[in-house]
């Protein structure tokens, strides 16, 4: 069997090619050299079929060895990763390999995100293509492999290419397969719900389908487009775990299977309910692009190589790797009753506590005065805010702060102009009654003239006015899907070209204002996925700004997605999702593993936290680098039983953390709590201080604590604490001039 190898720094990845030409996996972990092929299990089982051409050989079936790349009418009973049909809707592909090499550089994907090469790390990265063909079909199907050495990851993606004379229709193109000759794997994955999103949770595989996904239109709330593979003895610290994100903002699957051998198959990519993609001959479809890794030292270390990936491989533009402005934004001060001068009042208030950038939401434009109107038309309401978008921000430049808008491009109102003058544009079936959601509706983002439309109105205003900032919503799930200059509808396709519509809106729109700063966001973390990030290099992560509830969100983000791209911000209490009060020490702390920021009349708070916000400010731009560069670790699971949450910042070299702990249980006698560090250098010396104390350079070089015993007994939390009081710590080694950090 010939076999083709991928290295990365720590990992190896082999297929293998069978002399009838059939593509297997054979091996994904720890760095190995040789040939795999050898662990294949070769036997004879019955109701496996074999190809025509070894009908001899009973021992060799598709449907009990691992398959790189399986296809429905290969003998492969197990649910494929490609099913097509042709023009006479017969389903059955013969998928055999075709040819293949090895390019320098990493390939892009038309219309669709991807991982990009970083030109400051060695120039290693290579691209393996493997064409397979499918010669009654006519059909070319090449896989894509980007290998990133130094990342330790491998992307991958799906090109189908119809090269005979007829129609083909693609019923399931996924991105990625992967095939493991064991099982007794268990499936991480995040699921959760409009203000509660991303909740970890860990299923054992079992003989069955495990299916994940959305049907919403979006990447969803319910469930994330990111899962993990990990052994029953994985832990944060250790173990074997594979990650697979895919970066696609729309409808997706995910199938992890344990088959009738006990083998493992998990894969993921564009969602194939209701797909029947018409590929006219010449034409070529590609799949969105998924991202895997493997780590060998448990859950911490596989997040870290995602987060590295996301902040500096898939997230772009100028706000890439500076710190993000400290925000306030009007919502949850407003709503929709305001005016000019009531947000310049705000922004006064707010940039004399160190407030950096304030942002105009919902509201502005049209007649809009309660969320049932003018959706689609994006004018400015001068009349309600008293003055020009433009002159509106030259104000607030003018009082030292930057201008932000909300936007929510695709959709529109029953009561607007735009919906008057085409209904044929929004998401409506003829003769049906459309299910509406906010009282709004979808606009055809398939359609190109839909978004070029939208993309005008856009650009007229952000043309006239300095802007510095744009949070892009969309608030509901999409249904009805029908477009009106189509004869034979087609929901899979509708939906797959309706996101190359919002990436082409987004695409434009980031390259004409390379200068502003773009937030995504879905009723906070709908569309929370790495696809969007390629565009908004930060996302709303939940409408939920409760700071109990957000340690549990922001924890099962941080699986995946890096603190850089979380938008976080303190807000009013009681909170207005939960009614929960919490002290605004714990809400900034909670805040603060995000991209900081608020959501409050700052100008309600007495002299005390006004002070307190000023400090919170300060400390979140001081500790910036540290939170941006630095190692995450999940020190506690605050879904569980636990006294507290706590999370830690590592710096790159070990020689500086920043601990954050918050307290969400307490008892009557209490035992003491010790909170046990991670990813410090067991040999170093650490200076500790709480961040509200004393400096770090009152402390002496003899009350340090080496990293060895931090890591094994933990820091003692105070005695005085109260249920969700917060504390933080800084941690220096002795040696490093840092330790003088004002904290």
């Amino acid at each position: 069997m010939k076999t083709i190898t991928l290295h990365t720094k720590n990992t190896t990845y082999q297929l293998g090619i069978s002399p009838l030409g059939f593509v297997h996996h054979l091996y994904y972990g720890p760095k190995a050299s040789g040939d795999m092929s050898a662990l294949l299990s070769m036997r004879d089982r019955g109701f496996s079929g074999n190809p025509y051409e070894s009908r001899n050989d009973r021992t060799y079936s598709m449907d009990a060895l691992p398959v790189e790349y399986p296809c429905y009418g290969c003998g492969d009973y197990r649910s494929p990763a490609f099913n097509i049909s042709d023009e006479k809707g017969i389903f059955g592909a013969d998928l055999r390999y075709k040819s293949h090499q090895l390019e320098p550089g990493k390939y892009t994907i038309p219309g669709l995100p991807a991982v990009y090469p970083d030109t400051s790390e060695p120039d290693d990265i290579q691209t393996l293509k493997l064409v397979l063909e499918d010669a009654r079909l006519g059909a070319e199907v090449t896989l894509y492999y980007g290998i990133f050495p130094e990342l330790d990851v491998i992307t991958r993606t799906v090109s189908v290419k119809n090269n005979g004379k007829g129609v083909l229709h693609l019923h399931k193109v996924f991105s990625a397969a992967l095939d493991f000759i064991s099982g007794g794997y268990d499936l991480l994955h995040f699921h959760g719900r409009h203000a509660m999103e991303r909740l970890m949770e860990r299923s054992p595989l079992s003989h069955g389908t495990l299916t994940i996904g959305s049907f919403r239109g979006t990447s969803s709330h319910q469930h994330n487009p990111f899962v993990i593979l990990a052994r029953p003895e994985t832990t944060e610290d250790f173990g074997d775990c594979y990650g697979l994100a895919l970066l696609y903002s729309g409808n997706f699957k995910c199938e992890a299977m344990m088959d009738q051998y006990g083998q493992t198959r998990l894969m993921m990519g564009l969602s194939d309910d209701m797909l029947d993609y018409a590929l006219c001959p010449g034409e070529t479809f590609y799949a969105p692009e998924a991202a895997m890794a493997y780590s060998s030292a448990g859950l911490a270390q596989l997040s870290h190589i995602f987060h590295k990936l996301i902040r500096t491989h898939v997230c772009r533009g100028r706000y890439r790797d500076i710190r993000r402005p400290v925000l306030i934004n009007n919502w949850e001060a407003t709503y929709f009753n305001f005016t000019g001068e009531k947000i310049i009042n705000i922004a006064r208030q707010a940039a004399s506590l160190g407030v950096e950038l304030m942002v105009l939401d919902d509201g502005w434009f049209g007649r809009r005065s309660d969320d049932n109107s003018s959706l689609g038309d994006w004018y400015v309401n001068e009349e309600k805010l008293g003055c020009s978008m433009a002159e509106l921000a030259e104000s607030l430049h003018g009082i030292g702060m930057k201008f932000g808008l909300w936007i929510e491009p695709e959709m529109v109102s029953e009561d607007s102009n735009l919906y008057r003058a085409h209904p044929d544009w929004a998401f409506i079936i003829p003769g049906k009654p459309p299910v509406m959601s906010r009282n709004q509706l979808v606009l055809d983002f398939s359609r190109k003239e839909v978004v070029d439309y939208i993309f005008a109105q856009m650009t007229e205003i952000l043309d006239h006015a300095s802007v510095d900032y744009i949070k892009m919503d969309m608030n509901r799930s999409i249904c009805d899907v029908y477009t009106a200059v189509s004869g034979r509808q087609n929901y899979g396709t509708i939906m797959y070209r309706y996101v190359l519509g919002v990436y082409d809106f987004l695409e434009r729109l980031t390259a004409r204002y390379p200068n502003i700063l773009f937030e995504g966001c879905s009723g906070g973390g709908g569309r929370f996925d790495a696809g969007m990030l390629y565009y908004t290099p930060q996302i709303w992560c939940s409408d939920n700004t409760d700071a109990i509830d957000r340690i549990r969100i922001q924890h099962g983000t941080s699986f995946c997605y890096p603190s850089c791209c979380v938008g976080a911000h303190v807000s009013a209490v009681p909170n207005h999702q939960t009614g929960r009060v919490t002290p605004l020490k714990t809400r900034a702390v909670t805040a603060m593993a995000g991209t900081f920021g608020y959501e409050l009349d700052l100008g309600t708070l007495d002299a005390a936290e006004k002070q307190q916000v000023q400090k919170d400010i300060a400390a979140y731009k001081s500790f910036w680098p540290l939170m941006h560069d630095g190692m995450y670790y999940r020190l506690t699971d605050p879904n569980t039983p636990c006294c507290a949450a706590a999370w830690a910042f590592v710096s790159p070299d070990r020689t500086e953390a920043l601990v954050s702990v918050v307290v969400l249980e307490m008892h009557g006698n209490a035992p003491a709590v010790y909170i046990r560090l991670k990813g410090l250098a067991p040999e170093k010396q650490y200076v500790i201080t709480a961040t509200e104390s004393a400096a770090a350079e009152g402390l002496a070089a003899e009350n340090a604590v080496s990293g060895s015993v931090l890591m094994h007994t933990g820091i003692p939390l105070p005695a005085g604490l109260t249920q969700y009081d917060s504390i933080q710590y800084y941690l220096a080694e002795v040696s490093d001039q840092r330790r003088f950090r004002k904290v």
